[in-house]
């Protein structure tokens, strides 16, 4: 599993948000990498353009990966420039045998302070989901960061968020669920 975003602001509530998921799905029986904040600063997608160094090894990882978790913060209402930009680049994978999310289950997660950003940047996320061919998660997590806050471990203080996060984290294995222990 591949986790992208958060925001360039260090442990910022979307990046430690994913970090949360990410773990979820590690303790279910997932192997993860994390793409976030300066990670993930590329310049702007020219398809044109060589593919910058940098920005190869996310490329690849999301290639080979099986599932992936995308977080961002709700910026007036949408997605953030930087999670927008690393989804374009995404574009490198049209040629694959599987064309850019094709075949992966996507969790997502939009965190914002208020519902409303925070929905509409879900549904965001939904639509750049379905038009990259990926299938999101039945359930989606919303944050309200005015609501809710994550510690310096990744712990929201609401319960509900919580359950949230191991349901998506749950739902990333696909229909089947995580393995089971024989």
């Amino acid at each position: 599993m591949v986790g992208i975003g958060g925001s360039v602001d260090p442990g910022s509530q979307s990046e430690r948000a994913l970090h949360a998921v990410l773990a979820a799905a590690a303790a279910k029986g997932a192997t993860t990498s994390v793409f976030t904040g300066s990670a993930l600063e590329f310049p702007a997608y020219h398809s044109n353009a060589p593919t910058p160094a940098d920005a190869r090894a996310y490329i690849e990882a999301v290639r080979t990966a099986d599932a992936v978790v995308i977080s961002s913060p709700g910026y007036h209402g949408t997605v953030s420039g930087l999670v927008k930009n690393a989804l374009d680049y995404l574009e490198d994978l049209r040629t694959d045998s599987r064309p850019y999310l094709d075949g992966r289950t996507v969790g997502l997660v939009a965190v914002a302070r208020g519902w409303q950003a925070a929905v509409n940047t879900l549904t965001t996320l939904r639509q750049v989901t379905h038009a990259l061919r990926g299938w999101p998660t039945p359930f989606g997590l919303t944050v309200n960061s005015a609501v809710t806050r994550f510690d310096e471990h990744g712990v929201p203080d609401d319960p509900g968020v919580l359950s949230g996060i191991d349901i998506v984290a749950g739902q990333l294995f696909g229909p089947a669920g995580p393995p089971r222990a024989n």
